[in-house]
């Protein structure tokens, strides 16, 4: 007798779904997400110090120097292009306090002021080189050197007053940098020429939809040049390259598991926006997934802005988990080394199915990593016709650098390296995923037929 797979499957169906939604509830109760304000951390996935990518510390330590070496100056972009960069949660800075924060070749000192403004400065007193953000205090919208007591102006940077002295010398002032705090992040304006004026990132970033809450986010070190991270989205090709394969496969590529279950299927498509908007681009994703070669599931349908060179905003709608956003923000910590963020909003009621979704785009996102860290930058690429959206991507992120951008050589020198090496060789692995959390990401793709 001939049987009708599909619907003994289908017979079966709940059942299986409920025993599911058991064992995420299970994990729930042991991994509880809260339901609090936005502000407060709720999910960390994955957070990765600068070298840990999932490579053997010292050898990553070595490739990246080697890298350094061998990639051809004149091949590489500016380090920094001009845009918005996210460098702080809002939450890591409540009011009345000072930090310091290395960014884009920087040293920077941000702080609170009990009005909730923000303001950020260089950080090095011009006095004797203390850092205003360790162990600096704010009072009214000054930041005060912990050092001698000098105190700057938040608005301008100027030192106003010196306890010990009757007049302040000249030239006695810090740069200001402008900033903006924007869902629930602070940003900073990078631009090499000085004189252009930023857009408003609250234009197209949009607000958060009220019935979202903040659910968690993930955090990685990549060992690339800045443009390389969004020209992802352009690569279409890399999509069924890279994340074909199960997510339950884990973060390397080339590992291959007992778990024929299915595998993941993309369409996309990137194009540039014009005029006003010129800084500014569009991607649209189209995703299912084939179990067992057979049954489509796991739809969705992604569509994100490009928002300068460091921003993207992603809004995924999925039968399995609802609208979701999702908002990476890329900062260069150095000239080859940038931070990378994902955080994740969605409705409340979905919080347990969330720790799978950030679990599992985490792993995704880190088979992109082991490609990004052994790589170099190549300038005139040898292109297929089907990588037209690779040159168009190329041909848009040119804006974001102008004359005076610093180049390669003028971000690095022989000192560098020695901190680079001294930076790696102090660091440590930390990764905050569990076994329960792995095994229920195994049940999860029952959940959408």
């Amino acid at each position: 007798m001939q049987i009708n797979i599909p619907n003994v499957f289908n017979k079966h169906l709940t059942s299986l779904k409920a025993i599911c939604l058991s064992g995420i509830n299970l994990v729930h109760y042991c991994f509880p997400c809260t339901y609090m304000d936005l502000d407060n951390e709720k999910c960390s996935f994955l957070r990765k110090t600068e070298n840990a990518v999932g490579y053997n510390p010292k050898r990553d330590t070595i490739n990246r120097l080697r890298k350094f070496k061998i990639q051809k100056i004149i091949e590489l972009p500016p380090p920094y292009p001009n845009g918005w960069y996210g460098i702080l949660k809002s939450s890591q800075l409540k009011a009345g306090e000072a930090t310091c924060v290395s960014c884009l070749g920087e040293d920077l000192v941000i702080f609170r002021t009990k009005k909730n403004i923000v303001f950020i400065l260089d950080a090095y007193c011009p006095h004797l080189g203390a850092n205003l953000g360790i162990g600096g205090s704010v009072a009214d919208d000054c930041v005060i050197c912990p050092f001698h007591q000098w105190k700057f102006r938040g608005t301008d940077g100027l030192c106003i007053n010196i306890p010990y002295s009757t007049s302040v010398p000249k030239g006695s002032k810090v740069k200001k940098w402008i900033s903006q705090e924007v869902d629930g992040f602070i940003f900073i304006w990078y631009h090499a020429e000085q004189t252009e004026l930023p857009w408003d990132l609250r234009v197209p970033m949009g607000e958060i939809d009220d019935a979202f809450v903040y659910h968690g986010h993930n955090e990685f070190y990549i060992n690339c040049h800045i443009q390389e991270i969004p020209e992802n989205g352009a690569d279409i090709a890399h999509f069924n390259a890279i994340h074909k394969k199960n997510f339950i496969n884990g973060s390397w590529v080339q590992k291959k598991r007992l778990f024929g279950l299915g595998s993941h299927h993309w369409k996309a498509r990137w194009s540039p926006l014009v005029g006003k908007l010129k800084y500014l681009a569009e991607v649209n994703l189209n995703h299912y997934f084939k179990l067992f070669g057979k049954f489509d599931c796991f739809r969705m349908e992604v569509s994100g802005k490009q928002i300068g060179p460091s921003i993207v905003c992603l809004e995924v709608n999925s039968y399995t988990f609802g609208k979701i956003k999702v908002v990476q923000y890329i900062t260069p910590i150095e000239p080859l080394l940038q931070k990378v963020v994902h955080e994740f909003y969605g409705p409340r009621w979905i919080a347990p199915l969330m720790k799978i979704f950030i679990y599992g785009e985490s792993l995704m996102f880190e088979r992109d990593i082991s490609i990004w860290n052994h790589k170099v930058f190549h300038r005139n690429p040898i292109l297929a016709k089907e990588d037209a959206s690779i040159k168009k991507f190329r041909l848009w992120f040119s804006q974001f650098y102008s004359s005076n951008s610093k180049l390669y050589s003028e971000a690095t020198n022989i000192v560098f390296f020695g901190i680079l090496y001294w930076k790696f060789l102090r660091t440590q692995i930390v990764s905050r995923t569990s076994v329960a959390l792995r095994l229920t990401a195994k049940w999860i793709w029952w959940l959408d037929f």
